[in-house]
């Protein structure tokens, strides 16, 4: 058994309330229920040393520091096996920056690549199926704003993943 110090730490960008609602909402309708341990979510770093806890976190905590910015939903996107919205903003793409730059001698080659931000509602199923869902999320979409709101740090344990905590974006922060 990993000692829980060993675990690695996995770190995810906040969406507002409505936007985190509607993604849930598609990831539990779609998502093989087996597989699903987790809410939709935005993953920024995979596999963080967790014998870092205490960095990670002050690090979280200074980053953290700025107002609340817009992101667009982009596009629905094809996994092969499932589906996805791409995220994109500049500001988002910093923040991750920020963070990488910080974390580099610790980032796992997965981690170090460069970073495409989406939310996964399904995966993990036969391609037919995520196909169909692909074409019926394409029709009519178009691509729209969501605010990120903080950055959540969590520890993974194997499937599902244990909360550490959030990191509010401050609407009075000035960055």
């Amino acid at each position: 058994m990993t000692e829980e110090h060993d675990a690695p730490l996995v770190v995810t960008l906040l969406l507002d309330p409505q936007a985190s609602a509607r993604f849930d909402a598609l990831r539990r309708a779609h998502f093989p229920p087996e597989r699903n341990h987790l809410q939709a979510h935005v993953t920024l770093f995979h596999a963080l040393p967790g014998a870092q806890l205490a960095r990670v976190r002050n690090d979280l905590a200074q980053v953290a520091q700025r107002p609340p910015f817009p992101v667009t939903v982009a596009r629905v996107r094809s996994l092969g096996r499932g589906v996805a919205y791409d995220l994109r903003d500049a500001e988002l793409d910093a923040v991750r920056a920020e963070l990488a730059r910080r974390w580099a001698a610790e980032l796992t080659p997965q981690d170090a690549r460069p970073h495409r931000a989406h939310v996964t509602v399904q995966n993990k199923v036969d391609p037919h199926t995520a196909r169909a869902l692909l074409a019926e999320l394409q029709t009519g979409f178009a691509p729209y704003a969501v605010t990120a709101v903080g950055l959540a740090l969590w520890r993974y344990l194997g499937g599902p993943w244990e909360p550490l905590g959030d990191y509010r974006f401050s609407p009075a922060a000035t960055g």
